[in-house]
């Protein structure tokens, strides 16, 4: 049982840190760099990424023994586009600033390689606790990372954070923060400083584990 819950963690931890699909896999990069000027974008369609990787891992693992092989991807298509519809649908009822703010970037949902990443090559493949906490631990990595991401570009790009003022008025937004390019640049940076941050924290631990032996 003990052995069981820390699989589930460590698969949790492997999308929240270890393999984030942002910093370390980079994956979903169309919708990193094109929904990231504001931070209510960015955890909007973190959380909305988190809820479709959370439900079609789930489903594809329980229907993993039932999918036949050869039409798989066609399954794996159907059961991603139900959940995008709810969140689509959801968004546009309740939110729909939001919903119009992030524009197709929702319904694309659909053919975001995180999605399709973990559902070969971890839901099919494992049992449904597991892929609950895969797809858990990746989207809320991706939510972290693009939010971060997000928070960083509008402060830049606008003064702003979730449209609160925190630049002083005499500050001069960088507008190239508000485009692709400056997407690209804060996006470099931060791997810059997460890889750094990783090597440290490996050191250490590399450092503990000659110290104990």
């Amino acid at each position: 049982m003990a052995d069981r819950k820390n699989t589930v963690t460590r698969t949790f931890l492997n999308g929240l840190i270890t393999e984030n699909p942002t910093f370390t896999l980079m994956l979903g990069m169309c919708p990193t760099l094109g929904v990231t000027t504001a931070a209510s974008n960015g955890i909007g369609m973190g959380l909305a990424t988190t809820f479709v990787l959370v439900c079609s891992n789930l489903f594809i693992s329980l229907l993993r023994k039932i999918i036949p092989d050869k039409v798989r991807i066609p399954a794996y298509i159907v059961i991603i586009a139900s959940f995008v519809t709810m969140v689509d649908l959801f968004m546009k009822a309740y939110l729909p600033d939001l919903s119009k703010s992030l524009g197709s970037y929702i319904p694309l949902i659909v053919v975001n390689c995180i999605i399709f990443a973990r559902a070969e090559s971890f839901a099919a493949k494992n049992g449904p606790v597991q892929s609950l906490a895969d797809g858990l631990g990746m989207g809320l990595g991706f939510t972290a990372s693009i939010t971060l991401l997000s928070i960083v570009r509008e402060l830049f790009g606008s003064g702003t954070i979730f449209g609160a003022q925190i630049m002083p008025e005499s500050y001069q937004p960088m507008d190239i923060m508000n485009k692709v390019p400056g997407g690209f640049i804060t996006l470099g940076l931060m791997m810059i400083l997460v890889n750094a941050i990783k090597k440290i924290i490996g050191k250490r631990r590399a450092a503990r584990k000659e110290a104990l032996a």
